[in-house]
C-alpha cells in the first residue's frame, strides 16, 4: 500500500534528539491541537524527544453527515458493534509507519519512539503501535477504544507483544463511552498485552492530571527504552 506523506509540526528539543513522540490529533482536529501540552508534560531535557503532530488528511466522514473534516479514517458510529472502515485505518497506519521510518533513517532508534494519540487518533496509535515490526517505547492512546479488535490476535506483530500502554478516558465522556474505551483495554489484557488503564473527572478532552501523569510515563518509558546492542 502506497503511504500518504503527511504534513507535520515538528517541536524539536533544545539538545541533540535522542527519542521521538508521534502524536495523532483526533477527529476534525489538526496537528495544532496537542503542541501547546508540550511544556506542561515536564520531561527533563536530557531525554531530548522531539515531538510530532502531523495533520490527517482531510475526508468526508459518515457520522458527520458527509461533512469534509481532517480524520484519519471514516467513522460510521462510536458504539461498540458500528462498521469499520477497515481501508481507511490501514492507510492511516501507513501513513504513520512512514513517519516511524523517518526517525529510524534519522537515527531514531524504533525503541526510543512513543506512538500517541487521542480519540481518532489514538485509535490509529493502538492499532499501528500492535502491528509494527520492531520494539517501540509505548503507545499512548487517550479517549479512544481499540479499532478492528477481532483481528489483532492474527495482525499482532511479536516485537510489541510487552510494549508498555497507557490508556486513559474520561469518567463522563460523552463522545467515546468510558465502557467502550474500558472494553477495550480488557480485550487488550484478555490478549496478554499489560495495559496501564486509567480514568479520570472529565468529558472527552484532556485535563492537568492526566498530563501530569502522562508526562510522568513518558518520562518512565523513553527512559528505560534502550537499543538493544
Amino acid at each position: 500500500m502506497d503511504a500518504p506523506e503527511l504534513e507535520v509540526i515538528t517541536i524539536e528539543p533544545d539538545r541533540p534528539v535522542r527519542a521521538s513522540v508521534i502524536w495523532l490529533h483526533g477527529l476534525g482536529a489538526d496537528g495544532n491541537d496537542f503542541v501547546p501540552i508540550v511544556p506542561e508534560l515536564r520531561l527533563a531535557p536530557v531525554l531530548g524527544v522531539r515531538f510530532i503532530f502531523p495533520h490527517a488528511p482531510v475526508r468526508a466522514v459518515t457520522l458527520n453527515a458527509g461533512m469534509h473534516m481532517r480524520a484519519w479514517f471514516d467513522l460510521y458510529g462510536l458504539s461498540r458493534g458500528s462498521g469499520e472502515d477497515a481501508q481507511g485505518i490501514r492507510e492511516s497506519q501507513a501513513a504513520v509507519e512512514r513517519l516511524i521510518a523517518r526517525q529510524i533513517s534519522e537515527g531514531i532508534p524504533a525503541c526510543k519512539i512513543v506512538l500517541a494519540g487521542f480519540s481518532q487518533g489514538g485509535a490509529v496509535a493502538l492499532h499501528t503501535g500492535l502491528r509494527h515490526g520492531e520494539r517501540l517505547a509505548g503507545v499512548l492512546a487517550l479517549s479512544t477504544w481499540l479499532p478492528l479488535a477481532d483481528r489483532l490476535a492474527r495482525d499482532a506483530a511479536p516485537e510489541n507483544r510487552d510494549v508498555p500502554i497507557l490508556m486513559a478516558h474520561g469518567r463522563t465522556d460523552p463522545v467515546v463511552d468510558p465502557h467502550h474505551g474500558e472494553a477495550s483495554a480488557r480485550t487488550l489484557r484478555e490478549l496478554g498485552y499489560a495495559v496501564d488503564w486509567r480514568t479520570y473527572p472529565m468529558e472527552h478532552q484532556v485535563c492537568l492530571e492526566e498530563i501530569q501523569d502522562v508526562g510522568e510515563w513518558l518520562g518512565r518509558v523513553l527512559v528505560g527504552a534502550e537499543p538493544s546492542s
